[in-house]
């Protein structure tokens, strides 16, 4: 995680937010509707991406074209693959 918190510091991502990620619940007011729903998606596809079911996928596609959820479940795939390869060889940023 310190790797992308480092990244998102470069991409001009502020700290409260990054705070935030952690308590999202608490800091709903920081996220927009449809990144709420992202971040949804980003942990039930990180925790259990079976159980991406279509009521998942409906709400979605309010905020996300076809093309916008291809990228989205790319990336949160990539960053699991990242982190899993990192883990397993040990590696530190």
């Amino acid at each position: 995680m310190e790797a992308h918190t480092a990244l998102a510091r470069q991409l001009g991502v502020s700290e409260e937010l990054l705070d935030a990620l952690y308590h999202i619940d608490q800091h709903r007011h920081l996220f927009t509707p449809g990144g709420l729903v992202a971040l949804r998606f980003a942990e039930v596809m990180t925790t259990s991406a079976r159980e991406v079911d279509e009521e998942l996928w409906d709400e979605l596609q309010v905020y996300f074209d076809d093309g916008e959820l291809v990228e989205i479940a790319t990336v949160i795939g990539l960053f699991n693959f990242f982190n899993r390869f990192a883990d397993a060889l040990q590696i530190r940023p």
